[in-house]
Protein backbone atom coordinates (compact mmCIF):
# COMPACT_ATOMS: atom_id res chain seq x y z
CA UNK A 1 0.00 0.00 0.00
CA UNK A 2 1.41 3.39 -1.17
CA UNK A 3 -0.37 5.69 1.51
CA UNK A 4 -0.84 6.19 4.93
CA UNK A 5 -4.54 6.63 3.99
CA UNK A 6 -4.55 2.96 2.71
CA UNK A 7 -2.37 1.63 5.47
CA UNK A 8 -5.20 3.31 7.86
CA UNK A 9 -8.09 2.25 6.13
CA UNK A 10 -6.91 -1.65 5.77
CA UNK A 11 -5.98 -1.73 9.13
CA UNK A 12 -9.44 -0.54 10.48
CA UNK A 13 -10.98 -3.08 8.35
CA UNK A 14 -9.44 -5.68 10.24
CA UNK A 15 -10.56 -4.38 13.83
CA UNK A 16 -7.09 -2.31 14.68
CA UNK A 17 -7.33 1.61 15.77
CA UNK A 18 -3.86 2.52 16.29
CA UNK A 19 -1.05 2.09 13.36
CA UNK A 20 2.84 2.69 13.71
CA UNK A 21 4.43 3.83 10.56
CA UNK A 22 7.55 1.19 10.38
CA UNK A 23 10.32 0.08 7.71
CA UNK A 24 9.57 -0.54 4.26
CA UNK A 25 10.97 -0.83 0.82
CA UNK A 26 9.01 1.69 -0.22
CA UNK A 27 7.91 4.81 1.76
CA UNK A 28 4.59 5.48 1.78
CA UNK A 29 3.15 9.00 1.43
CA UNK A 30 1.56 11.26 3.79
CA UNK A 31 -1.50 12.67 1.82
CA UNK A 32 -4.70 12.55 3.45
CA UNK A 33 -3.70 10.85 6.82
CA UNK A 34 -5.83 14.12 8.49
CA UNK A 35 -9.07 13.21 6.65
CA UNK A 36 -8.66 9.62 7.29
CA UNK A 37 -7.91 10.13 10.82
CA UNK A 38 -11.13 12.24 10.98
CA UNK A 39 -13.30 9.56 9.32
CA UNK A 40 -11.86 6.66 11.34
CA UNK A 41 -10.26 7.70 14.63
CA UNK A 42 -7.63 5.89 14.06
CA UNK A 43 -3.99 7.17 15.94
CA UNK A 44 -0.47 6.96 15.11
CA UNK A 45 1.40 5.64 18.02
CA UNK A 46 4.74 5.00 16.73
CA UNK A 47 7.05 6.20 14.15
CA UNK A 48 10.32 3.94 13.30
CA UNK A 49 13.46 6.49 12.83
CA UNK A 50 13.84 5.60 9.33
CA UNK A 51 10.44 5.35 7.82
CA UNK A 52 10.95 8.48 5.04
CA UNK A 53 13.48 6.46 3.23
CA UNK A 54 13.52 3.02 1.84
CA UNK A 55 14.32 0.51 4.26
CA UNK A 56 17.99 -0.52 4.28
CA UNK A 57 21.04 -1.17 6.94
CA UNK A 58 22.84 1.90 6.37
CA UNK A 59 19.82 4.95 6.94
CA UNK A 60 21.71 7.83 8.14
CA UNK A 61 19.23 7.89 11.38
CA UNK A 62 21.28 4.69 12.57
CA UNK A 63 24.25 6.67 12.66
CA UNK A 64 23.46 8.46 16.05
CA UNK A 65 26.92 6.61 17.57
CA UNK A 66 29.21 6.84 14.83
CA UNK A 67 32.64 7.83 15.05
CA UNK A 68 32.77 10.30 11.91
CA UNK A 69 30.92 13.65 13.10
CA UNK A 70 29.99 14.59 9.71
CA UNK A 71 27.86 11.22 9.98
CA UNK A 72 26.22 11.83 13.37
CA UNK A 73 25.47 15.29 12.01
CA UNK A 74 23.58 13.85 9.65
CA UNK A 75 21.75 11.25 11.86
CA UNK A 76 20.82 13.96 13.88
CA UNK A 77 19.16 15.86 10.98
CA UNK A 78 17.19 12.52 9.71
CA UNK A 79 15.83 11.80 13.87
CA UNK A 80 14.77 15.74 13.88
CA UNK A 81 12.79 14.61 10.67
CA UNK A 82 11.33 11.76 11.85
CA UNK A 83 10.27 13.68 15.29
CA UNK A 84 8.79 16.52 13.54
CA UNK A 85 6.76 14.35 11.05
CA UNK A 86 5.58 12.33 14.30
CA UNK A 87 4.86 15.57 16.17
CA UNK A 88 2.44 16.84 13.20
CA UNK A 89 0.38 13.78 13.19
CA UNK A 90 -0.38 13.52 16.75
CA UNK A 91 2.29 10.73 17.49
CA UNK A 92 3.69 10.39 20.82
CA UNK A 93 6.71 7.72 20.20
CA UNK A 94 10.07 7.95 17.78
CA UNK A 95 11.55 4.23 17.93
CA UNK A 96 15.44 4.44 17.20
CA UNK A 97 16.74 0.76 15.84
CA UNK A 98 20.31 0.05 16.68
CA UNK A 99 23.40 0.45 13.87
CA UNK A 100 26.65 -1.24 13.61
CA UNK A 101 30.04 -1.04 15.20
CA UNK A 102 31.79 1.39 12.95
CA UNK A 103 34.34 -1.51 12.25
CA UNK A 104 34.79 -2.50 8.67
CA UNK A 105 36.94 -6.08 10.27
CA UNK A 106 34.07 -6.76 13.24
CA UNK A 107 31.39 -6.09 10.29
CA UNK A 108 32.93 -8.73 8.26
CA UNK A 109 33.64 -11.16 10.97
CA UNK A 110 29.68 -11.03 11.81
CA UNK A 111 29.08 -11.65 8.15
CA UNK A 112 31.45 -14.83 8.25
CA UNK A 113 29.89 -15.97 11.37
CA UNK A 114 26.31 -15.71 10.21
CA UNK A 115 26.97 -17.38 6.84
CA UNK A 116 28.81 -20.44 8.88
CA UNK A 117 25.61 -20.74 10.90
CA UNK A 118 23.59 -20.45 7.87
CA UNK A 119 25.52 -23.58 6.25
CA UNK A 120 26.12 -25.68 9.70
CA UNK A 121 23.35 -24.35 11.73
CA UNK A 122 23.32 -23.35 14.78
CA UNK A 123 25.73 -25.46 17.64
CA UNK A 124 27.30 -25.31 20.89
CA UNK A 125 30.64 -23.91 19.10
CA UNK A 126 28.92 -21.80 17.04
CA UNK A 127 27.32 -20.24 19.80
CA UNK A 128 30.11 -19.95 22.49
CA UNK A 129 32.00 -18.73 18.96
CA UNK A 130 29.38 -15.43 18.51
CA UNK A 131 29.56 -14.83 22.40
CA UNK A 132 33.22 -14.49 22.35
CA UNK A 133 33.20 -12.26 19.49
CA UNK A 134 29.66 -10.00 21.13
CA UNK A 135 32.49 -9.39 24.13
CA UNK A 136 34.95 -8.39 21.86
CA UNK A 137 32.40 -5.48 19.70
CA UNK A 138 30.96 -3.99 22.69
CA UNK A 139 34.22 -3.06 23.89
CA UNK A 140 35.32 -2.06 20.53
CA UNK A 141 32.19 -0.03 20.69
CA UNK A 142 32.31 1.59 24.18
CA UNK A 143 33.24 4.73 22.38
CA UNK A 144 30.40 5.20 19.95
CA UNK A 145 28.03 4.14 22.73
CA UNK A 146 29.04 7.38 24.82
CA UNK A 147 28.83 9.44 20.84
CA UNK A 148 24.97 7.70 20.85
CA UNK A 149 24.33 8.66 24.46
CA UNK A 150 25.24 13.03 23.61
CA UNK A 151 23.36 12.27 20.66
CA UNK A 152 20.05 11.30 22.32
CA UNK A 153 21.20 14.21 25.20
CA UNK A 154 20.91 16.52 22.68
CA UNK A 155 17.42 15.55 20.68
CA UNK A 156 16.02 14.84 24.57
CA UNK A 157 16.76 18.26 25.35
CA UNK A 158 15.31 19.60 21.57
CA UNK A 159 12.36 17.51 21.64
CA UNK A 160 10.85 17.17 25.88
CA UNK A 161 7.91 16.45 24.38
CA UNK A 162 8.47 13.13 22.35
CA UNK A 163 9.21 9.96 23.99
CA UNK A 164 12.11 8.13 22.67
CA UNK A 165 12.64 4.56 22.63
CA UNK A 166 15.47 2.48 21.87
CA UNK A 167 15.18 -0.48 19.96
CA UNK A 168 17.66 -3.70 20.09
CA UNK A 169 19.73 -4.39 16.85
CA UNK A 170 19.03 -7.74 15.05
CA UNK A 171 22.54 -8.28 14.20
CA UNK A 172 25.94 -9.90 16.07
CA UNK A 173 28.14 -6.69 15.23
CA UNK A 174 25.12 -4.34 16.34
CA UNK A 175 26.11 -1.46 18.90
CA UNK A 176 22.63 -2.11 21.20
CA UNK A 177 23.57 -5.64 22.42
CA UNK A 178 22.23 -6.46 25.88
CA UNK A 179 24.39 -4.35 28.10
CA UNK A 180 25.28 -1.07 25.79
CA UNK A 181 21.34 -1.14 26.01
CA UNK A 182 21.18 -1.03 29.99
CA UNK A 183 24.75 1.21 29.74
CA UNK A 184 22.42 3.96 27.40
CA UNK A 185 19.26 3.43 29.31
CA UNK A 186 20.54 4.16 32.72
CA UNK A 187 23.03 7.40 31.11
CA UNK A 188 19.07 8.79 29.69
CA UNK A 189 16.68 7.66 32.55
CA UNK A 190 16.47 11.04 33.86
CA UNK A 191 15.03 12.17 29.97
CA UNK A 192 12.93 9.75 29.47
CA UNK A 193 14.76 7.55 27.22
CA UNK A 194 12.18 4.18 26.66
CA UNK A 195 12.98 0.93 25.78
CA UNK A 196 11.38 -1.01 22.83
CA UNK A 197 11.49 -4.67 22.76
CA UNK A 198 11.49 -6.87 19.42
CA UNK A 199 10.34 -10.64 19.80
CA UNK A 200 11.44 -12.04 16.40
CA UNK A 201 15.64 -10.62 16.91
CA UNK A 202 15.56 -11.30 20.13
CA UNK A 203 14.86 -14.73 19.67
CA UNK A 204 17.07 -15.09 16.88
CA UNK A 205 20.28 -13.33 18.28
CA UNK A 206 19.35 -15.94 21.58
CA UNK A 207 19.26 -19.13 18.91
CA UNK A 208 23.32 -17.75 17.79
CA UNK A 209 24.08 -17.53 21.91
CA UNK A 210 23.66 -14.36 22.79
CA UNK A 211 21.55 -13.49 26.04
CA UNK A 212 17.90 -15.57 25.82
CA UNK A 213 14.62 -13.30 25.27
CA UNK A 214 13.72 -13.43 29.28
CA UNK A 215 16.64 -12.06 30.46
CA UNK A 216 15.94 -8.75 28.18
CA UNK A 217 12.42 -8.98 29.65
CA UNK A 218 13.87 -9.38 33.47
CA UNK A 219 15.98 -6.32 32.93
CA UNK A 220 14.39 -4.02 30.50
CA UNK A 221 10.46 -4.36 30.71
CA UNK A 222 10.12 -1.79 33.45
CA UNK A 223 11.64 0.92 30.51
CA UNK A 224 9.43 -1.15 28.25
CA UNK A 225 7.36 1.62 25.58
CA UNK A 226 6.23 -0.92 22.88
CA UNK A 227 7.06 -3.74 21.71
CA UNK A 228 7.08 -5.35 17.97
CA UNK A 229 5.87 -8.86 17.99
CA UNK A 230 6.68 -11.37 15.42
CA UNK A 231 7.50 -14.69 15.49
CA UNK A 232 10.73 -16.65 14.40
CA UNK A 233 12.26 -19.70 13.46
CA UNK A 234 15.06 -20.68 11.30
CA UNK A 235 16.87 -17.10 10.71
CA UNK A 236 13.13 -15.40 9.85
CA UNK A 237 12.12 -12.99 12.26
CA UNK A 238 9.44 -11.51 10.90
CA UNK A 239 6.45 -14.20 11.17
CA UNK A 240 3.34 -14.31 12.19
CA UNK A 241 3.08 -14.83 15.97
CA UNK A 242 2.01 -18.20 16.30
CA UNK A 243 3.69 -19.67 13.24
CA UNK A 244 7.54 -19.74 14.78
CA UNK A 245 9.57 -20.54 17.93
CA UNK A 246 8.91 -17.71 20.44
CA UNK A 247 7.25 -18.29 23.39
CA UNK A 248 4.48 -15.55 23.88
CA UNK A 249 3.27 -16.89 27.31
CA UNK A 250 6.32 -15.33 28.50
CA UNK A 251 6.52 -12.45 26.98
CA UNK A 252 2.94 -11.74 28.16
CA UNK A 253 4.04 -11.55 31.82
CA UNK A 254 6.41 -8.82 31.18
CA UNK A 255 4.78 -6.24 28.83
CA UNK A 256 3.52 -3.23 30.66
CA UNK A 257 0.14 -2.90 30.41
CA UNK A 258 0.19 0.76 29.18
CA UNK A 259 2.84 -0.59 26.50
CA UNK A 260 2.40 -0.14 22.85
CA UNK A 261 1.72 -3.69 20.76
CA UNK A 262 2.47 -3.55 17.33
CA UNK A 263 2.23 -6.75 15.40
CA UNK A 264 5.11 -6.29 12.89
CA UNK A 265 5.39 -9.05 10.15
CA UNK A 266 6.97 -9.40 6.87
CA UNK A 267 4.44 -8.24 4.43
CA UNK A 268 3.97 -11.00 2.41
CA UNK A 269 1.76 -12.59 5.01
CA UNK A 270 -1.77 -11.80 4.39
CA UNK A 271 -5.43 -10.59 6.14
CA UNK A 272 -5.62 -14.25 7.34
CA UNK A 273 -2.25 -14.81 8.73
CA UNK A 274 -2.69 -11.40 10.45
CA UNK A 275 -6.00 -11.79 11.86
CA UNK A 276 -5.54 -15.53 12.94
CA UNK A 277 -2.03 -14.45 14.73
CA UNK A 278 -4.34 -11.70 16.79
CA UNK A 279 -6.33 -13.63 17.81
CA UNK A 280 -3.03 -16.25 19.03
CA UNK A 281 -2.20 -13.34 20.45
CA UNK A 282 -4.97 -12.62 22.35
CA UNK A 283 -5.28 -16.36 23.76
CA UNK A 284 -1.68 -15.81 25.21
CA UNK A 285 -2.60 -13.04 27.06
CA UNK A 286 -0.93 -10.08 24.97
Amino acid sequence: MRTIEDQAFAAVAMGFRKIEMGLSEEPVTMNGFADTQRETGVRLMSVVAGCLKPRGQDMACMHLGSPVHDEREQALISVRRHIHLARRMGCPVVVLRGASIGDHKLHAEAAALDAKRARNGTSEELQEEAAEFVNRAQKRGQRQVEHLCRSLHTLSAEFPETRLALAPGEHLDDLLGFEPMGWVLDDLAKQGLGYWHDVGHIHTLERAGLPPQGRWLDRFAPRMLGIHLRDAADGEAEMPPGTGEVDFRLIAGYVPADASRVLDVNPRHGRAEILASVQFLQSHGI
